[in-house]
């Protein structure tokens, strides 16, 4: 099911679609709601941010106003004109990079800078037969384990 209704996208045109224009709407609306899952994310239909219904709008608009991609058209001498402005994507449904992004973010997978925590692996407990060496994080070593090697030396600044 589309994120959007034919509809709304029909709200968003100053014209009136024909069986046919209808019809190639809901391929668009349907294509641009596929989109959005793959950019994004695929959200219940009751819980679509409304953001993403109106990229997916957006998206399917641009399509059916201008299915061809033609970035000029004069009806004089029918001069007619695209470029590769939209590259790959022109005549087809499609999100720009902007939009791209947005619905990254608002599936919570954007790109961007993130940190973990990390934390020592075992006990932090100091070894009696260390005695008079500061306290230290110890790891086993292979094939002793009965002498730990010092993992950090000074408690103060371990690194």
């Amino acid at each position: 099911m589309a994120y959007a209704s034919l509809d709304e996208l029909k709200d968003r045109l100053d014209w009136e679609l024909d069986d046919a224009g209808e019809r190639i709407a809901e391929s668009a609306l349907q294509d641009a709601t596929e989109l959005a899952i793959e950019y994004g994310r695929e959200w219940p239909d009751s819980a679509v941010p409304r953001l993403v219904r109106t990229l997916v709008l957006r998206a399917a608009r641009r399509f059916v106003e201008n299915p061809q991609g033609y970035t000029v058209s004069r009806a004089g001498d029918e001069t007619v004109q695209w470029n590769d402005a939209a590259g790959e994507n022109a005549g087809s449904v499609y999100f720009t990079r902007d939009e791209q992004k947005l619905l990254a973010g608002l599936a919570g997978s954007g790109r961007g800078l993130s940190s973990a925590t990390v934390s020592a692996w075992g006990p932090q407990r100091r070894d009696p037969r260390m005695r008079g060496i500061p306290p230290a994080a110890y790891v086993p070593v292979q094939g002793d384990p009965n002498s730990p090697f010092p993992l950090f030396c000074d408690a103060e600044e371990p690194w």
